[in-house]
C-alpha cells in the first residue's frame, strides 16, 4: 500500500494542472453564459403569450403598399375559487394586431370562437377621436398566430 505522503506528492500536480484548466474553462463557460443571458434577455423583454378564443371575425384592410393588418379581440379565461370555494370564471379582453403574412393566416383560418395561441409583445399607441379627444389604445402587435383546436361550426 502506498503511503499518505506518496499519494499527497502525486496528487499536486493534478490538481494544479486541474485549476489551470478549471480557470481557462470557467471564464469561457462565464463569456458564453453571459452572451446566452444577453440573448435570452433580450427575446423576453416585451414578450407577450396568450391562448384564447377570437371574440369575432377579424377585421383585415389592405394597405396602399399592398401589405393587410388584421385586428381582432381576444378573450383569455382564468378561472379561481371564491371564498365560498365555487369556481369562478374572469375573462380578460384583448386587441390583437396582426401583420403581412400572419395577417393573411388569420384572414384565411381565425373565425369567431376560434381558439389560438398568440406571441407577440405590447404597443401602446394614441389617436385623435371624432370629438377631438385624445384616446390611447394598448394592443398585443401579434409576431406569430399557433390555431388550436377543430374549426368552430
Amino acid at each position: 500500500m502506498k503511503s499518505y505522503q506518496k499519494h499527497k506528492k502525486e496528487a499536486k500536480p493534478r490538481l494544479k494542472k486541474q485549476k489551470r484548466e478549471n480557470a481557462q474553462d470557467i471564464i469561457s463557460k462565464s463569456i458564453f453564459i453571459n452572451h446566452i443571458n444577453t440573448r435570452v434577455m433580450s427575446t423576453i423583454r416585451n414578450h407577450v403569450q396568450l391562448i384564447g378564443n377570437l371574440g369575432d371575425a377579424p377585421k383585415i384592410t389592405e394597405l396602399e403598399n399592398g401589405k393587410k393588418v388584421a385586428r381582432f379581440s381576444l378573450a383569455t379565461n382564468d378561472y379561481y375559487k371564491n371564498a365560498k370555494g365555487e369556481k369562478v370564471q374572469s375573462t380578460e379582453w384583448h386587441s390583437i394586431v396582426a401583420w403581412s403574412k400572419t395577417a393573411e393566416i388569420v384572414e384565411s383560418y381565425a373565425d369567431k370562437g376560434r381558439e389560438v395561441a398568440i406571441v407577440g409583445k405590447l404597443k401602446n399607441r394614441s389617436y385623435e377621436a371624432e370629438d377631438g379627444s385624445k384616446k390611447y389604445v394598448t394592443e398585443v402587435e401579434a409576431n406569430e398566430i399557433l390555431l388550436l383546436g377543430n374549426r368552430p361550426k
